[in-house]
């Protein structure tokens, strides 16, 4: 019997994956993070498929690294704690569930479970794209608060952040996260302070790739 193909718009599709990520929002907002729902994974999972379509690879390994991005946080519907692994189980669950061949689910998985900096690494091309995009989702569209004068550090960080790319210049082995911020909300230096392990992380996934990650914000290259 032929495998089934499932893609990424079969998996949007799937009323189990939207009702979990909303949940996963959900609890991220009640315990007070930035947005962590639809919005997240779709930009996460674009980042992802530009970073592998520079890269060459086949298209269905692009469309595996998507699919594993859109899923990464699902986990958080039951904790934050942890969230890689049992956003890893979830996802084995509800891709086994759909057809997928389990050496498709096995990439994703590996990719799901290593996407944070405290327990993870770039075990795969998929999985050094999705950290990359992930960590790169910094913005002021994430901010769930509305209430200015209680922002903490990761609010105000997220809230100074007017734009953010990532850009792969075909003429260099680079992979630069290019950000503008504003600094009446936050300083750079306040970005380093949340972010540093995170931006680690983006280095090793780099190197893995067989490029340098680098920082440019407001106009001014960091290596």
């Amino acid at each position: 019997m032929s495998a089934t193909v499932i893609t990424l718009k079969d998996v949007k599709a799937n009323p189990k994956v939207k009702r979990l990520i909303d949940g996963a929002n959900e609890v991220m907002k009640a315990m007070g993070y930035t947005e962590h729902g639809h919005r997240h994974v779709g930009v996460v999972s674009s980042i992802t498929r530009y970073i592998l379509e520079q890269l060459n690879v086949p298209p269905r390994e692009i469309e595996l690294g998507q699919i594993a991005a859109y899923l990464h946080d699902i986990g958080n519907v039951i904790n934050r704690v942890n969230h890689p692994m049992t956003g890893a189980n979830i996802a084995f669950t509800i891709l086994n569930e759909m057809g997928m061949p389990p050496e498709e689910i096995a990439p994703i998985l590996g990719a799901i479970g290593n996407h944070e900096e405290l327990a993870g690494l770039p075990v795969s091309t998929i999985s050094a794209a999705l950290i990359i995009a992930d960590k790169s989702d910094v913005h002021f569209s994430r901010v769930q608060n509305p209430l200015l004068e209680t922002y903490d550090i990761h609010d105000r960080v997220n809230y100074a952040v007017q734009k953010s790319r990532i850009e792969m210049p075909p003429d260099a082995k680079a992979i630069q996260l290019v950000l503008e911020i504003d600094v009446s909300y936050a300083s750079v230096m306040e970005y380093f302070e949340i972010f540093l392990s995170r931006m680690v992380m983006c280095r090793k996934a780099a190197d893995t790739l067989g490029y340098h990650f680098t920082l440019n914000v407001n106009g001014t290259e960091l290596e």
